[in-house]
């Protein structure tokens, strides 16, 4: 009897051990495998369908799914972060060269601020007539708003390697997902017992409906706003499309987008469009927020508002850009498993 026990003691250890050592060699593609496997849950009915259609061409139909990902994903990405790092550079020179020379004129809006616009006005224009104190301004605020951008620039640019490595992992989930999905089911069975298939089903729900909550509302709103940005004459299109994008992940994040864009049409003068934007992004762009991701998340996990934020926020520290999408999953599959032991129903003042 010990000397089953020691050896039952000794094979658990040698597994645990092995399971150790395989997650210290993935950790650095641990967030690409991560998101490569949320983005094979999520389409894998995709997947099934095109296999179909191919005849049974698991190859195939691999590839065409990863090729739809990486030009609907991962290439307009790339073009975003490359295009960033080249605006803030333009940008920066321009304006390091403007405080060089000392053409600098502070803009006519100023004087419309409400109470101290005048006053306003005046401190700028004796802070720009200065060369010294402009001077003294610039190296406090131009180098760190540089670093500042170049960084998120840095930050996207890891985001786009990192999906690449995604895509390319995603192809091989696809290609053999059957065969994985029958060596899990069999794993979960030996483990968990007669409740595994339940579990299974609670987690592919759970992925389908929150990755598409997270991407579909933000793909509508960034697909919204930008033909907004575009019908105003907002200039960056693309740009803000994308940070709309981003900023769709967090809550209440779109408002800063295009309230931003608001601001600018009404200092530019442009106050019909600046309404315009207004009325767009109350009607249309956060609209979107509260018609298309319930009909999207649909049987998915109803997450609170503070898991869907500490998702975005801790997925980004731990996972960088794609921790956008990685942080949100992982809580609401542990919040869906929870509920699906202790049979608890959340508390309606916790819905985002």
């Amino acid at each position: 009897m010990e000397r089953r026990i020691g050896k039952n003691l000794a094979s658990i250890g040698a597994v645990a051990f092995l399971v150790i050592g395989c997650l210290y060699v993935l950790r650095p593609f641990l967030a690409a495998i991560l998101f490569a496997a949320a983005v094979v849950i999520s389409s894998w009915p995709m997947y099934l369908f095109l296999l179909g259609r191919m005849n049974g061409r698991r190859s195939l139909a691999a590839l065409t799914l990863t090729l739809t990902l990486t030009l609907l994903v991962i290439v307009p990405i790339g073009l975003v972060a490359y295009n960033l790092a080249d605006d803030v550079g333009r940008l920066y020179d321009q304006i390091k060269l403007a405080v060089e020379t000392g053409h600098v004129e502070p803009p006519g809006w100023i004087r419309r601020v409400p109470l101290v616009g005048d006053w306003l006005h005046g401190y700028v224009r004796t802070l720009v007539s200065s060369r010294e104190q402009m001077m003294e301004v610039a190296k406090q605020m131009l180098e760190p708003a540089r670093h500042y951008l170049l960084g998120g620039g840095i930050v996207l640019g890891a985001g786009v390697a990192q999906m690449s490595l995604a895509a390319f992992v995603a192809f091989f989930l696809y290609r053999d997902g059957q065969a994985l999905l029958r060596a899990t089911r069999v794993a979960m069975e030996r483990i968990i017992g007669e409740s595994a298939p339940r579990i299974a089903s609670t987690v592919s729900h759970t992925v389908r409906g929150v990755m598409y909550g997270l991407l579909g509302t933000a793909l509508a709103q960034a697909l919204v706003a930008a033909l907004g940005f575009a019908i105003a004459g907002v200039p960056g299109v693309l740009l803000l499309g994308f940070a709309t994008f981003v900023m769709s992940l967090v809550p209440v994040g779109p408002p800063i987008i295009w309230g931003g864009a608001a601001i600018w049409l009404f200092s530019e003068g442009k106050t019909g469009w600046g309404v315009f934007m207004l009325v767009w992004g109350l009607i249309l762009i956060s609209g979107v927020d509260n018609v298309v991701k319930p009909m999207l998340i649909s049987r998915g996990s109803d997450m609170p508002f503070l898991l869907v934020l500490l998702g975005v926020l801790g997925g980004v520290m731990a996972f960088g850009f794609v921790g956008l999408f990685i942080g949100p999953v992982l809580l609401a599959v542990g919040y869906s498993l929870l509920r699906e032991w202790t049979g608890a129903q959340p508390a309606a003042v916790m819905k985002t």
